[in-house]
């Protein structure tokens, strides 16, 4: 359970604001931010620095960009010497001019989120960060969906052209189990000789703790998490029952359940996140969840409630003469 290799990232705020529009107040991004210092966190995840001429302003909070200024308000002249801070670009959402060199930034890591057919989009942008002076990640999204031989591609192209420190599996739809977990952390463990590997679960079938763990005995070394599960949709594996697993003594737990209960539990009256049976069917079809979270914001409490209907619709096949 102890490794010194292994680093846990609070993606609190960043997969959190898939929930809310990255509409958090400061005073929960700065609270957010102090308890994972204090708990010990390697790296906490503030948000997106995804491009303004893609996203309005007007429509998303804050995080969904986080301009310098607003992270120098966050961090407030006491920016932890141990605990990371990490913002994340979307391959096809974000551009490289929108990273500053690193002496400019309070920023330490910049994570990379990609599909596998925008690798060449995010080996740009990595580069770009490693460049600049940062630590660099790269996060494989919907995994669960990917043809394993452009993924083998992939994985090839990303040892061969970048320097970054690790690159995620990543169970975007929560479609995975533990022998699927075992099955991409020996293939990336395959490919990339000079990194380490991630992992990155929802929660959609209850499994985002239970397959953090079967990555860490695979060996996976950067572990994400989230205060309570928050998270979109069903949410990710709970940081608090993560840290509490790893059993190294350099973990506090008590800032984080301080602030889950202050910071994290107020935010279940505004946003809806956890197991639902919705997710769950998105989950087990292996189905992006969008479908569920619309259904979730619908008014109408009779349609919210009709399981059986959401799930014939997502598996009725048309069939053509």
């Amino acid at each position: 359970m102890f490794r010194p290799q292994i680093k846990v990232i609070d993606c609190t705020i960043r997969d959190g604001g898939l929930m809310n529009k990255s509409n958090f107040s400061f005073d929960t991004v700065k609270n957010v931010y102090k308890a994972s210092c204090a708990a010990g966190i390697d790296i906490v995840e503030i948000g997106y620095r995804n491009s303004k001429k893609m996203f309005s302003v007007d429509e998303y909070g804050p995080w969904r960009f986080c301009d310098e200024e607003n992270l120098m308000r966050i961090v407030d002249g006491n920016k932890s010497e141990t605990t990371k801070i990490a913002i994340m670009q979307d391959a096809h959402k974000a551009i490289a001019e929108d990273i500053l060199p690193k002496e400019k930034s309070v920023v330490d890591v910049i994570r990379v989120a990609t599909y596998v057919k925008d690798v060449d989009k995010a080996i740009r942008l990595a580069n770009n960060a490693t460049d600049k002076g940062y630590e660099a990640t790269i996060n494989i999204m919907s995994i669960s969906v990917a043809l394993e031989r452009e993924l083998d591609e992939a994985l090839q192209q990303i040892e061969e052209e970048t320097k970054i420190s690790a690159c995620y599996v990543v169970d975007s739809f929560g479609a995975l189990y533990s022998e699927d977990i075992d099955f991409y952390i020996d293939k990336y463990k395959k490919y990339l000789k000079s990194k380490e590997v991630g992992i990155h679960c929802h929660n959609h079938q209850q499994l985002g703790f239970a397959n953090t763990i079967a990555g860490i005995i695979r060996g996976a070394n950067y572990l994400d998490g989230t205060l309570y599960g928050l998270g979109r949709a069903a949410g990710n594996c709970p940081l608090e029952l993560l840290i509490s697993f790893l059993k190294n003594p350099k973990f506090d737990i008590r800032p984080l359940l301080d602030v889950i209960s202050k910071d994290i539990m107020p935010l279940t009256r505004e946003i809806y996140w956890g197991y639902s049976i919705p997710y769950m069917i998105t989950g087990i079809l292996n189905r992006h969840p969008d479908v569920a979270i619309k259904l979730a914001e619908s008014k109408n409490e009779k349609e919210k409630l009709a399981f059986l209907k959401f799930y014939e619709g997502l598996t009725e096949v048309e069939v053509e003469d």
